[in-house]
């Protein structure tokens, strides 16, 4: 089965998203790029405004599995975005403990969508959307 890492844009705030996200799972970053790391020329050229953005950022989460992201660099008004408005990530936790902490950690100044409690359909779930507008469902089947 392949492996899906989530891959976040940011608008200028990447290296302060996963310094937070850091601080919750944990870990240290295995690269981080950034655009003044690129070669310079007549074809590619960076705004200065970029340079110390960050191209390319990996936290690993558990075995063989990454949170990547970048500051997008969005040159004209035909690429919009809007950070985590059309999926959530989730985190399949391995005791509800970890859920609790995860929870916790992610929804600090961020938005509770649905507390994390025992669900209808038999695992532990709950959902946020965190200070930077990422949407994040963390369960734990007991079951699984």
């Amino acid at each position: 089965m392949a492996v899906f890492n989530p891959y976040l844009h940011f608008t200028g705030n990447t290296e302060e998203a996963f310094t937070f996200y850091k601080s919750v799972f944990g870990g240290e970053f295995v690269k981080i790029a950034r655009y003044s790391d690129l070669p310079q020329s007549d074809e590619h050229q960076v705004p200065d405004a970029f340079l110390d953005k960050i191209m390319h950022i990996a936290l690993p989460l558990g075995q063989g599995n990454f949170l990547f992201g970048s500051d997008a660099m969005l040159e004209s008004a035909d690429r919009k975005f809007t950070a985590g408005d059309n999926f959530h990530i989730a985190i399949s936790a391995e005791s509800k403990a970890e859920a609790d902490k995860l929870f916790a950690g992610l929804s600090t100044a961020g938005k509770i969508e649905m507390p994390i409690a025992d669900s209808p359909w038999g695992s532990y779930f709950g959902m946020l959307a965190d200070q930077f507008g990422i949407q994040w469902t963390i369960d734990f089947d007991p079951n699984v």
